[in-house]
């Protein structure tokens, strides 16, 4: 039998599943049963990859399920699968047609296999993501009590206050599960040894770029939304853009940037000579997020805090 391409389409019932390029097809329910019957279908097949699409959170449990049974999965971005649909003219849209055209997109893709994070790493993500909730409702309520009557600052204050304290309790809960584990709390050190780069920035990367320190420099920039692309045709040239990606990752990132260029020497003088030779002051910054992201990848695969060799 050739090597078969899985396509799963998740919804929140049910797993569509369709095997390229045999053409087989089946569904399964999306529960502990139907994800056992699934394992043992897969292991049936001589199969080259399982793509899962990322539907908001349904896929989380089926992906870790496959894995955990040693299965080569791949979560793929649906933008992507949809794109490759309109561009193989697939208009129709049904869940055994989305599975179908997933497997033809991983077949034709061939997307790298990623480590996806274990239980703890998970739920460190789920931490991080809510105190980043907790944030922009904090900044929310600031930018309504700047046009709000009195009575109404009085209630942004309470919920502020309220939002203040939950706040500083998931801090907490992210320092117990950070300083909780010897290997978390390595990485923190070694990621912290950089100037520009704090504890939140620290522990986003860890919970939110497991993949850090096993990659090379431009595969790493490009899950982070930081290498650039260019759009060219003929004579015509194009800008650069970044984009795509962790948006979080890469939102942290600027802000460590951001402090960086002021307080670390090495990526101070790196700004500072793009900024003299003409660089925009926002493609400089963006420039040294992508080096500092680089720093942070070789302080993990070698294990070595921060160092002006480093960079």
């Amino acid at each position: 039998m050739d090597a078969q391409f899985i396509g799963i389409d998740v919804s929140k019932d049910r797993l569509d599943v369709h095997a390229h390029p045999s053409g087989e097809a089946f569904a399964v329910a999306r529960n502990g049963q139907g994800l056992a019957l699934l394992v043992e279908r897969l292991r049936g097949l001589e199969t080259a990859l399982v793509a899962v699409e990322a539907t908001g959170g349904f896929e989380t449990v089926v992906a870790a399920g496959l894995a955990g049974a040693g299965l080569p999965v791949v979560v793929v971005n649906p933008a992507q699968v949809r794109h490759y649909a309109q561009a193989l003219g697939q208009r129709a849209k049904t869940d055994p047609i989305d599975a179908a055209v997933i497997a033809r997109f991983v077949a034709a893709t061939k997307p790298a296999l990623r480590v996806l994070p274990d239980e703890m790493t998970r739920l460190l993500a789920d931490l991080v993501a809510r105190r980043r909730q907790i944030v922009e409702m904090m900044a929310a309520e600031g930018q309504r009590e700047r046009r709000a009557d009195k009575r109404l600052k009085k209630s942004i204050a309470r919920l502020r206050k309220a939002l203040e304290k939950e706040l500083n309790e998931l801090d907490a809960d992210i320092d117990d599960h950070v300083r909780g584990s010897p290997v978390w709390a390595e990485k923190e050190d070694l990621l912290a040894s950089v100037p520009g780069v704090g504890p939140v920035i620290a522990r986003t990367l860890i919970a939110e770029l497991p993949e850090l320190g096993t990659l090379d420099r431009r595969q790493i920039a490009a899950l982070a939304g930081l290498a650039p692309w260019t759009r060219q045709s003929g004579q015509w040239k194009g800008r650069s853009f970044i984009g795509g990606g962790r948006k979080s990752v890469r939102s942290v990132l600027f802000i460590g940037a951001l402090v960086a260029a002021r307080y670390n020497p090495t990526l101070k003088a790196f700004r500072d000579k793009l900024v003299a030779a003409g660089k925009p002051k926002m493609l400089a910054t963006i420039a040294v997020a992508r080096k500092l992201l680089t720093i942070l990848n070789a302080i993990l695969r070698d294990k070595t805090p921060w160092r002006h060799e480093n960079a």
